[in-house]
């Protein structure tokens, strides 16, 4: 499976912007906004026309998106065991297990303080668990942290999507697919319309297939970090 990897130095070397711009049932005014202009003020270009959406009646009393989990595939290993592949865009994510993770698919380590520090401010923390459940053996289930990724939001118009990484033992099963795809319905059921995310050369195919469009209208994705 597809992995993004966003190390410092790949990004700062090749990384190419992408946009996802979901199309909802909203009032159709006709105005005119460039890309930039929908994400300030909320505009969605829709050929000639700009979709304004309406601002809620009363706002929501709960601005976290509701979590879920729920368990993607099913399949009986040659054991006799039974590996359930668990999607959850709730609980906490253990910084350790996390770290593991990241030096399997070969990123940079970070201090787990700082890691933290991310997962608790982000708007959605997405997982995949690998569970083996073994018959007749109740309470020796092996849960392993197998996928992640994570968004950061403003709560209203934008989100930005961030990490995401699927262990190689897994990869190829479709799990980074169902992962992306899974976060996006929950971003957009909390009526998040303007998706973004930065992608490496070698991945941008692959989101480009779930929807992401490269650089719309020629935006181009730029990084400001410190020259020693």
């Amino acid at each position: 499976m597809f992995q993004v990897s966003l190390s410092q130095e790949s990004v700062q070397a090749q990384s190419t912007y992408l946009c996802l711009d979901w199309k909802r049932a909203t009032k159709v005014c006709p105005l005119k906004a460039n890309f930039w202009d929908s994400i300030r003020s909320g505009f969605l270009k829709n050929n000639n026309t700009t979709e304004v959406i309406e601002p809620p009646s009363t706002p929501p009393e709960d601005e976290e998106p509701l979590p879920q989990e729920f368990v993607l595939t099913e399949r009986t290993q040659p054991d006799g065991t039974v590996e359930e592949i668990v999607f959850s865009s709730g609980g906490d994510v253990d910084v350790y297990d996390l770290q593991a993770l990241c030096d399997k698919v070969g990123w940079p380590r970070r201090p787990p303080s700082k890691v933290a520090t991310a997962l608790k401010n982000s708007y959605m923390v997405a997982t995949l668990h690998a569970i083996n459940r073994s018959s007749g053996s109740e309470g020796n289930d092996r849960k392993q942290l197998i996928g992640m990724a994570r968004a950061t939001s403003d709560h209203a118009f934008n989100a930005t999507i961030w990490d995401v990484l699927v262990d190689p033992s897994y990869q190829g099963r479709g799990l980074g697919k169902a992962l992306i795809e899974q976060m996006i319905r929950a971003l957009l059921q909390r009526d998040i319309g303007n998706i973004t995310l930065f992608a490496d050369d070698k991945v941008v195919d692959f989101y480009r297939n779930l929807g992401f469009e490269p650089d719309p209208q020629g935006i181009k994705g730029m990084f400001w970090y410190p020259r020693y």
